[in-house]
């Protein structure tokens, strides 16, 4: 920021009324709302084209004998199942589903579960019957689960609470309430918002031992999502479960969607080997990413 020599002798004074500190900050938090805003923007434009299930294409055989078409031989990737959040559709996923294409994952399924589901349990069993029709298909053994807010608690459930850990290798959870979010109160309306509530039966049921779960968790939270209250929720903190969090800076709840450095901790996420250390826990008994693990620039 440049400084004209008139207002120097008001430098003391306004260091004073605005600290560095929160100048700073409000900097950052003005950044982030103004591509929250952005995002939003965008999604609205391309919400229509995800209303309806996208449409699964099986690739042509090739003719008999013919070589010039035959895939270079890749490492074999689990399918990649993406799930939105609340009130959404697999429209917010077409940066991130373009990304990993991009970098090898050639199965990738976005899928929709109702706008009017009002109940965690019964949109996770869902989940679960597309999970095992997309393994019959591709005839793969497990998957892979990338979850948006509302997304991740379900695949989370499924995981943890109907068996799902026999079928996904790995789940990642952008912005989801696994401790629960205290934000909008008025929308306690809807039953699917009270089931994210902190101490809801729901969350109560994902605090309850897990022994012997076999899926691994990477949860990325933001210091500047404001739909998570405390921020530190978006964490999972679980004695039973393998799992990572991974701070993200700057940018808010809807942008992890869609911000390259996030969609790079995603990828590198996926690629985890499962041998991976869970969870460390820091000073203060919170939930931090283990050293060596995952990094988000």
């Amino acid at each position: 920021m440049k400084v004209t020599w008139g207002a120097l002798p008001l430098l003391p004074f306004c260091q004073r009324l605005w600290p560095v500190k929160l100048a700073g900050l409000s900097v950052a938090l003005l950044k982030a709302t103004a591509l929250e805003f952005a995002v939003l923007a965008g999604h609205l434009l391309l919400y229509p084209s995800g209303i309806a299930q996208e449409r699964r294409s099986v690739p042509a055989p090739s003719p008999p004998g013919d070589t010039t078409t035959a895939p270079l031989p890749t490492e074999v990737k689990p399918p990649v199942v993406l799930l939105h959040g609340f009130i959404d559709n697999r429209s917010v996923f077409v940066l991130l589903r373009r990304s990993l294409t991009q970098h090898g994952r050639r199965q990738i399924e976005s899928l929709n579960y109702s706008p009017l589901t009002c109940d965690i349990r019964t949109a996770a069993a869902a989940l679960g019957r597309r999970v095992e029709e997309i393994c019959e298909r591709t005839d793969c053994e497990r998957v892979d689960i990338v979850g948006h807010s509302l997304g991740g608690l379900i695949a989370r459930y499924y995981v943890q609470r109907l068996g799902g850990d026999a079928r996904v290798r790995t789940v990642v959870t952008l912005g989801t309430p696994h401790g629960g979010t205290r934000v909008a109160p008025l929308a306690d309306a809807h039953p699917v918002v009270r089931q994210m509530r902190p101490g809801s039966p729901v969350l109560e049921e994902l605090r309850e031992p897990a022994p012997g779960c076999r899926t691994q968790f990477v949860a990325f939270w933001s210091d500047l999502d404001h739909l998570m209250d405390p921020l530190e929720t978006a964490c999972v903190d679980h004695p039973d479960l393998l799992a990572q969090n991974v701070r993200v800076s700057g940018i808010g709840h809807l942008a992890m969607l869609v911000h390259p450095a996030v969609a790079a901790g995603i990828r590198q996420a996926l690629d985890l080997d499962e041998t991976t250390p869970e969870t460390v826990h820091g000073p203060t008994g919170g939930p931090e990413a283990p050293t060596g693990g995952l990094t988000v620039a």
